[in-house]
């Protein structure tokens, strides 16, 4: 295992609400769905210090970061947030932990970190079908109240929020860029990480269906995995301590040999 002096700042994409020390054994990289934000994670941050410290990111264009253009694509988001979490990745493992537009990030996350020579404890992908599975999907062409809608029926944002329509409005350009920014991301079959891939579904989630989940398998060279839980497309908001426990047990599991690189 290298070592190397850590950021003092996590800069502008990295919020870590409970620093883990050198007790921390891991780090978990939690990576929002479409419309969300770092502070959806305070809770899994706060349960899991400090044996796995917690690396939530921010993407631009919400709260503190909402002047900022979003960025346009998976790729290009996945560019940035690698840049950002590499040093942090150099002296403990790391895992990813990615919800809907999450996941696929955190695949492409992985996949660039791999080609950095930094191989992942592993990647857990929730509530979206596998990168090899596209659906033509249009959420982000419809109009704020269609879009506002769609919002509404997942109940994928903070219920005081949806109940402030102003507010609401105001991060709706976000909300959109990641809905477009989702919808578009198609990037087919033949990418494989070397990582361990967990999937892990409800089983009435409208966005991706269980079979189209476990399609994850087609995309690591390594251990696989396949969770279904009951409920919708947020389930995990009725399961965090399955899901923690989930997450603790892969964790634990986990040797390092040598290098993180």
């Amino acid at each position: 295992m290298t070592t190397q002096t850590l950021p003092v700042e996590t800069g502008a994409w990295v919020r870590r609400f409970h620093p883990g020390g050198q007790d921390a054994g891991h780090r978990l990289i939690c990576l929002p769905h479409a419309g969300g934000s770092a502070s959806y994670f305070f809770p899994v941050s706060r349960a899991m210090t400090p044996k796995t410290e917690v690396l939530a990111i921010q993407y631009p264009g919400r709260q503190d970061r909402m002047s900022e253009p979003s960025v346009g694509s998976i790729e290009d988001l996945a560019d940035a947030v690698v840049r950002a979490v590499l040093p942090w990745s150099q002296d403990r493992p790391v895992a990813l932990f990615g919800h809907s537009m999450g996941a696929s990030l955190g695949y492409e996350v992985a996949l660039r970190l791999e080609a950095e020579g930094v191989t992942p404890a592993g990647l857990f992908a929730s509530g979206r079908r596998a990168p090899s599975r596209f659906r033509a999907e249009t959420v982000h062409q419809r109009d704020d109240d269609g879009l506002i809608a769609e919002i509404k029926a997942l109940s994928g944002t903070n219920s005081s929020l949806l109940g402030d329509e102003e507010v609401l409005r105001m991060i709706l350009p976000a909300i959109r860029n990641d809905y477009r920014a989702a919808e578009t991301y198609n990037p087919g079959p033949g990418r494989k990480l070397t990582c361990p891939v967990t999937a892990l579904i409800g089983d009435s989630d409208p966005k991706s269906t269980v079979e189209e989940a476990r399609a994850w398998q087609e995309h690591t060279q390594g251990a696989f995995e396949h969770r279904v839980f009951p409920g919708g497309h947020f389930y995990l908001n009725d399961c965090v301590p399955q899901i923690l426990a989930l997450i603790r047990e892969h964790l634990d599991g986990f040797r390092v040999t040598g290098s993180t690189r």
